[in-house]
């Protein structure tokens, strides 16, 4: 089958070392290249620093790959950390920049937090190795989790949710992020689309997601449950709407 025969693959939920994934922004538009993807949008937790190095890398390797501008905001609602993509944003817009800053700090804070509550667990150095794990990308609890598989404190990530970070537990630490409607509000002003990151995963009832639906005029956002922070295929529904 020749390439012309192949259909265009939409990947429009992915991260890079921004946040936490594995892949620079350069290797990532490679990857999806060679994985055909045809669409790929980039949607790091709270972050927009990786799409200008991607669009470079497109354009001076010629990729035949369209970018779009993405993030993926953390939010809390009804008690719920729910997470909101934006696409086909303005990433230069003044108050999705600012929005984005006061996110960093939230997660600078948290970050530190959990660290300290590690440490009086008797498990120390741990904000030294996440920021490690980080690079110089955003802290998350994923890079938490990499370092204590990575000190034998748990086999793999999802036994430390299950035994450190996950709520109750001795690391987790509340988050302060900010509203569903703040989220939402900014990616629209800054002319994106705003839809929800796999609802699967929040533990909903059918009433209680059909409450968090009634916040949106868009489509829902799709994931098919994937998250090892190398590589995700969602479906977003119509696409067309989006890479536009």
């Amino acid at each position: 089958m020749s390439d012309s025969q192949y259909a265009v693959i939409y990947d429009l939920h992915s991260h890079t070392t921004a946040s936490d994934g594995r892949l620079t922004p350069q290797e990532l538009v490679h990857r999806a290249h060679e994985m055909r993807v045809g669409t790929l949008a980039i949607t790091d937790h709270d972050s927009v620093a990786a799409i200008p190095a991607a669009r470079e890398e497109i354009a001076r390797a010629g990729l035949p790959l369209t970018l779009v501008n993405g993030v993926e905001i953390s939010t809390l609602w009804e008690n719920h950390e729910i997470h909101i993509v934006g696409l086909n944003i303005d990433i230069a817009y003044p108050t999705m920049t600012a929005l984005l800053e006061e996110q960093k700090a939230r997660r600078q804070q948290r970050g530190q937090m959990i660290a300290e509550r590690l440490e009086k667990a008797r498990i120390p150095g741990a904000w030294e190795g996440a920021l490690r794990l980080a690079d110089g990308g955003a802290v998350t609890r994923g890079h938490f989790a990499r370092f204590l598989v990575e000190t034998g404190h748990a086999k793999n990530m999802a036994e430390v949710f299950k035994k450190y970070l996950a709520r109750g537990k001795t690391g987790y630490v509340p988050p302060q992020w900010c509203t569903i409607k703040q989220a939402i509000d900014v990616i629209h002003h800054s002319g994106g689309k705003a839809v929800i990151a796999h609802p699967g995963r929040y533990d909903l009832s059918a009433k209680w997601l059909k409450r968090l639906l009634a916040h949106f005029s868009e489509q829902v956002y799709l994931n098919d449950g994937n998250h090892d922070g190398y590589w995700d295929i969602d479906m977003y529904v119509p696409v067309e709407r989006v890479a536009s």
